[in-house]
């Protein structure tokens, strides 16, 4: 009779529709010494999850990676180029601008009028490019109104 029922578990076990209690019951079984003989092919199956409860984890687990050294150096040698870079500019800056009468103003009008005109010319000349990104979108509006009407 019992084996007939642990027949049965194992048949559902199998298929997957077996209970957290008849799962139980099958490791209870197959762990005790009067299994039948016919059903002892399964008691390394269930035996299995009684020695898995045994093992522990030995090996230490250490805590920091090469990984997150390599990450730190990087971060230090980039923030040593950017210091180096900034450093570099501010001393190129103070070379070239080291006239202190120097403050952009002219003594004579007529060559103030031309660094003006020489600067708005260069601000028309940008602001063309971008009016003349601008002229495709237009065109994509006409088309879109073409073919939507």
């Amino acid at each position: 009779m019992e084996s007939t029922r642990i027949e049965q578990l194992i048949n559902k076990y199998f298929e997957g529709q077996t209970s957290t209690a008849e799962e139980k019951e099958l490791k209870n079984y197959f762990s005790s010494s009067d299994v039948a003989q016919h059903l002892e092919q399964f008691v390394p199956v269930f035996g299995y999850f009684t020695e898995a409860k045994e093992q522990q984890f030995t090996k230490t687990i250490p805590l920091q990676t090469k990984k997150q050294r390599t990450v730190l150096w990087l971060s230090v040698a980039a923030s040593a180029v950017l210091l180096l870079g900034f450093m570099t500019f501010r001393f190129l800056e103070v070379t070239e601008t080291s006239d202190p009468n120097e403050n952009g103003s002219f003594d004579s009008p007529e060559l103030a009028m031309a660094e003006t005109q020489k600067a708005l010319d260069l601000v028309s000349k940008k602001l063309n490019v971008g009016i003349e990104s601008v002229s495709y979108i237009n065109e994509y509006q006409n088309t879109k109104e073409r073919i939507f009407k």
